[in-house]
């Protein structure tokens, strides 16, 4: 890949025990050109792992006051500029406040959003496919691919009922299988092109981009726009935003619309 003007930041959603210092750790070493250097940035909370010194240079990032908290260093150690930027989500925590608080700390940042990426313990899924199951949909609605880790044991149709459940929604995010730590075209998956449901970091909402990615799902709007719409597109001049996120949406009370359960009781281990 060649190195971009602005760094590109990756977002890796999923659960302790997935596998994503292992996977992102290949990305790295096979993803990324000789040229390029990377930036991971790690949660306090995330134990030590034996794949991080294959991560480039490690920070740290701090969810305090509601708001997400990382300084990026200018330069990498050998005075080459940062061209990648990893930052491994806390998976203890909701997934759903931190994406709010990463789109804040985006704003204004010389960075260029390329993608988000979920890994899925599908031990762990399917293990507690009934309340877990709203976690794991959030993280993949905020997703441009999803990898499917630590599959031993789990039945090929639970894998397959996975997939086809979002294919059945017409979700345009890339899902690939992770087979000893590693994906089989790790280019593929660092590849800055938005496939995820969730349009919040567009700026300008490109209704007809939504269209070539999922040409099948339903967009949907609120207020005025459902009475001026035409073949389910609002008019160009009325003056509207897109639908608030369902995700992201809170009642009067301020609680959220759809609220994920604490997954911290479902985690085996620290680990």
């Amino acid at each position: 890949m060649s190195a971009p003007q602005r760094p590109l930041v990756y977002l890796i959603l999923g659960t302790p025990g997935a596998g994503r210092r292992e996977v992102l750790a290949d990305l790295i070493a096979d993803g990324l050109a000789a040229t390029d250097r990377a930036v991971t940035a790690l949660s306090a909370a995330e134990l030590p792992s034996v794949f991080d010194d294959r991560l480039g240079t490690v920070v740290p990032w701090a969810w305090t006051d509601k708001a997400l908290h990382l300084e990026l260093p200018p330069t990498a150690p050998d005075g080459n500029p940062v061209t990648h930027v990893f930052l491994v989500a806390d998976g203890r925590s909701n997934p759903v406040d931190l994406i709010e608080g990463f789109k804040v700390w985006l704003t204004g940042r010389e960075v260029e959003l390329a993608r988000i990426l979920t890994l899925v313990d599908c031990q762990l899924a399917q293990r507690h496919d009934g309340p877990l199951r709203i976690w794991f949909d959030a993280c993949i609605h905020f997703s441009d691919v999803v990898l499917l880790s630590r599959r031993d044991g789990v039945s090929n149709k639970w894998i397959s009922d996975f997939q086809t459940r979002f294919k059945d929604k017409f979700f345009p995010a890339l899902f690939e299988f992770v087979k000893q730590g590693k994906v089989k075209n790790p280019i593929l998956v660092l590849e800055p092109q938005a496939r995820r449901m969730t349009q919040i970091f567009e700026e300008d909402l490109d209704l007809q981009l939504a269209r070539n990615l999922a040409p099948d799902a339903v967009l949907e709007f609120t207020g005025d726009e459902v009475g001026d719409e035409e073949d389910g597109v609002p008019s160009p001049d009325d003056g509207e935003g897109p639908a608030v996120d369902p995700y992201l949406e809170r009642k009067t009370n301020g609680r959220r619309v759809i609220e994920l359960p604490d997954i911290r009781p479902f985690l085996a281990s620290p680990a």
